[in-house]
């Protein structure tokens, strides 16, 4: 298998594993079950470099992904996960403001943040919507079109309301999206030469 099939697993362990570890870099009062991935960006705070690392390269694993599905994915759900990528870099490089109100922040860029965020949970949500149809016989993708959705939706309401939870229920959106991310790669893989219908 070549490295350019490799490329797009191997950009979002990387990220995963930044993203995972990110906490361990936080000031003490960081608890991660309350505390979400962008807090751990913030500005401000000592140690942000390596869950904006983590954004960084889950954007470019995503555009990767996008950029070489166009025997795979129809051009709007190519359209929806190339803004995806685009928006998760943004975010990378627009950080929230830190948690310890103590901090001085940008309040422009905390509102790019929130922006290019909030926008990037559409794309993903409307990205899955519009992958759903183009599934024949596809059972699993289909569950993960679905349950995507659906935590698109809910997992950012819940986190509104369960704030003693927000950055658990985060990180669960974020195992959704680079579980769905990493077996499309995959198919990518293996259906060369087909065709969205």
């Amino acid at each position: 298998m070549s490295y350019k099939k490799l490329l797009p697993a191997l950009l979002l362990t990387l990220s995963a594993l930044a993203l995972g570890a990110a906490p361990a870099l936080m000031p003490a009062s960081y608890v991660w079950l309350r505390h979400t991935t962008s807090e751990s960006a913030a500005q401000g705070v000592p140690g942000a470099w390596l869950a904006r690392l983590g954004f960084l390269l889950f954007g470019l694993a995503v555009l990767w992904i996008a950029s070489r599905s166009r025997r795979v994915w129809s051009m709007p759900t190519r359209a929806m996960h190339l803004g995806f990528g685009v928006l998760m870099i943004a975010t990378a490089a627009f950080s929230t403001r830190s948690w310890e109100p103590q901090t001085p922040f940008d309040p422009a860029e905390d509102a790019l943040h929130s922006f290019t965020a909030t926008v990037m949970g559409f794309a993903f949500a409307l990205g899955l919507g519009l992958r759903l149809p183009t599934r024949e016989r596809d059972r699993l993708g289909q569950a993960l079109d679905v349950l995507g959705m659906l935590a698109a939706v809910t997992l950012p309401l819940a986190m509104g309301a369960l704030t003693d939870w927000t950055g658990l229920l985060q990180r669960s959106m974020f195992g959704i999206a680079y579980l769905w991310y990493g077996l499309e790669s995959l198919r990518h893989n293996h259906t060369e030469g087909s065709h969205v219908a």
